[in-house]
């Protein structure tokens, strides 16, 4: 794969980064309209599709940063994205273009005081994974293999810069309105500063480690304070392929089950006992290793849970309450999906849309068991998501529905559901974490 000698890490820079390719995608529309004249609206729109991700990801991967970070985040939304969105965007989980070994050298040298051969016994300068916001090499150290994560430069400096060059986009396509919608770049703007502390990281890494080893099949690594810094996490090197990879030709179905289980059973502990949950469920932060275990990575994007939120979120998973329509409406207003402001019609829209959505979405916490391999459930997920992101109706409406704490619950959510659907795991306990 092709290096990066240089980022873009002045405002100027990354700003005209984008500009340009704003140019090409108003050429892309250009060719859209001439392919109305020649082609049916499905096969234009599918290729005005096609283009614009490819010339967007391009230019999110040589910025990467917090600007690569919203289209990962974008890729997990595949009930409201084009596919071609998804499967170019879904690239920034775990494969884009890594730092040439130079600039490698270099910025861990400005990170740490020390080259790489001062501190490990050995330190190969070629990644072995380039994600949105670091990359991965193998080192060793008194016959140990780890792995260590260098942010890329520029990346902490250039986050509120690059939010406010992606936020018009973010808008439109959310259908976001108003000056109160910056409680919601304020969370994620929050949360992507977090994860540009690796001090912080390796606090929360450990904590989590500590608190969830004794759920079965679920491994973790080892972290080494005394060889990272703010910018640098060092820890052991985990054997295993990427859950993508795995459960793209794993017919055991044996297998699939235990590694599903261990799965939810790893968020909801997280979730219902830590009340702090990791919430970056892609497939690129998880291993699956040659024993079949699930290695869990990565906690730098951890979301604290309320229990202003926590409560009322929980309250509406069970399906008396959604019937019950008073009790329902009372809990849209508290968790911000109903607002005092909104019309007799906002309201009906609204009640009744999340009606339908809260109904369908929490239909595993209705049950003992339940089976992600069900094809029927996703294709109802993604048929209502598709239905609502085309409504005329609701984009004439303010789109501003919900407490700030849904963005990273309802990433974590969409996120693990996918992935257990991917697993194709059938007879998962819901309730197995409160017997471990």
């Amino acid at each position: 794969m092709k290096t990066i000698d240089k980022i873009p890490t002045s405002k100027i820079q990354r700003a005209s980064k984008l500009v340009s390719t704003g140019a090409k995608v108003g050429v892309n529309y250009l060719k859209y309209y001439g392919d109305k004249l020649t082609k049916t609206e499905d096969e234009a729109r599918s290729r005005l599709n096609e283009n614009n991700a490819e010339d967007i990801y391009d230019s999110l991967k040589q910025l990467k940063g917090s600007a690569l970070k919203v289209a990962q985040m974008l890729s997990m939304e595949k009930s409201i994205m084009p596919q071609a969105y998804v499967e170019k965007f879904s690239l920034a989980q775990f494969s884009v273009p890594p730092l040439s070994p130079p600039l490698v050298i270099k910025t861990f040298k400005n990170y740490f005081g020390k080259l790489p051969n001062e501190l490990y016994d050995s330190f190969n300068t070629t990644s072995v994974n380039a994600a949105s916001i670091g990359q991965v090499h193998i080192a060793e150290k008194n016959g140990k293999k780890l792995a260590v994560k260098i942010q890329y430069p520029g990346v902490a400096e250039s986050i509120s810069s690059d939010l406010a060059l992606v936020k018009p986009i973010a808008m439109k396509m959310f259908n976001i309105k108003g000056s109160d919608s910056d409680k919601y770049f304020k969370e994620v703007e929050g949360k992507l500063i977090e994860e540009t502390n690796y001090i912080l990281e390796m606090q929360q890494s450990k904590e989590i480690v500590a608190a969830c080893s004794h759920i079965p099949n679920l491994l973790f690594p080892q972290y080494y304070e005394d060889l990272s810094s703010e910018r640098i996490i060092t820890m052991d090197y985990m054997e295993g392929e990427h859950l993508s990879e795995f459960t793209a030709y794993n017919t055991n179905q044996e297998v699939a089950n235990k590694l599903g289980q261990a799965l939810w059973d790893f968020y909801m502990f997280q979730i219902h006992v830590l009340k702090k949950v990791h919430a970056d469920p892609h497939p690129g932060n998880f291993l699956v290793s040659e024993d079949h275990n699930l290695v869990a990575l990565d906690f730098g994007c951890m979301k604290t849970i309320p229990d202003a939120f926590y409560v009322p979120y929980f309250e509406l998973a069970k399906p008396e309450n959604i019937s019950d329509k008073a009790f329902f409406i009372s809990k849209l207003y508290q968790l911000e999906i109903l607002r005092e402001d909104d019309t007799k019609e906002e309201v009906l829209f609204f009640s009744e849309m999340f009606h339908e959505l809260l109904g369908l979405f929490t239909q595993p916490f209705h049950a003992e068991t339940f089976d992600f391999s069900d094809a029927d459930f996703f294709g109802k997920i993604t048929e209502l998501g598709q239905r609502y992101s085309k409504s005329t109706e609701l984009r004439k409406m303010n789109g501003n529905r919900g407490s700030k704490h849904f963005i990273y619950m309802n990433r974590t959510f969409f996120g693990l559901y996918n992935l257990m659907f991917d697993l194709k795991a059938q007879d998962i306990k819901i309730n197995n974490f409160k017997t471990l």
